[in-house]
């Protein structure tokens, strides 16, 4: 179990997508909605453990055209979540009005068309299971364990991010460090869509 959970951290504290646009979030829209966020990934990750648990994930390993369309489809919405935050920078003003029920459906579609999720769960935890264990309350607990860590991680950068919104609302910079992480989202689609590749 400890070695499960040392391997969920440094996974997690890898840099990717949910953390670069959870720390976009949280400095130009304020802690809630980016705590918000946390919550729909935190369900987006439930959501691929279960998926995996079922063994829906032969699927995308036998299939290959339906790993292809979760990774093009999660690479189109990340640079639709950079385009959305560009578009924001036009002019700053206070978008922590929204309901945050948006944010929490951004960070649960992120997370649903991952296909790293879906194939990190149906070949990394296996090796985790202990014989004799009914394998369902394995995946179930593991991916529990999983889930905890990443939510942990992710809501500390949702917090110290968030700090900055404070800072951007004030700063006669504002706008330019805006495009810069609206640029620093497209980035990161970027790299979703060439470490997805690998995956084939």
């Amino acid at each position: 179990m400890l070695a499960f959970i040392i391997t969920a951290i440094l996974i997690e504290l890898t840099p990717g997508p949910n953390m670069t646009w959870l720390a976009v979030l949280g400095a130009t829209r304020g802690r809630m909605p980016a705590l918000a966020a946390v919550a729909g990934i935190c369900l987006g990750l439930s959501f691929a453990g279960v998926v995996a648990g079922v063994g829906l994930s032969t699927l995308l390993t036998n299939f290959p055209f339906l790993l292809t369309a979760l990774r093009w489809a999660g690479t189109l919405y990340l640079f639709y979540l950079a385009y959305d935050a560009w578009q924001d920078s036009a002019e700053v003003h206070d978008r922590t009005a929204l309901p945050v029920k948006v944010y929490f459906t951004q960070g649960f579609i992120t997370n649903a068309l991952n296909p790293k999720a879906y194939l990190f769960y149906a070949a990394i935890l296996p090796q985790f299971f202990k014989s004799g264990v009914d394998t369902i309350s394995e995946v179930i607990t593991l991916t529990a364990i999983y889930v905890l860590v990443a939510t942990i991680i992710h809501g500390i950068i949702a917090v110290m991010s968030g700090s900055l919104a404070g800072w951007l609302q004030k700063s006669p910079r504002a706008i330019i460090v805006r495009k810069t992480l609206a640029v620093a989202i497209a980035i990161a689609a970027v790299w979703f869509f060439i470490s997805t590749g690998m995956l084939k």
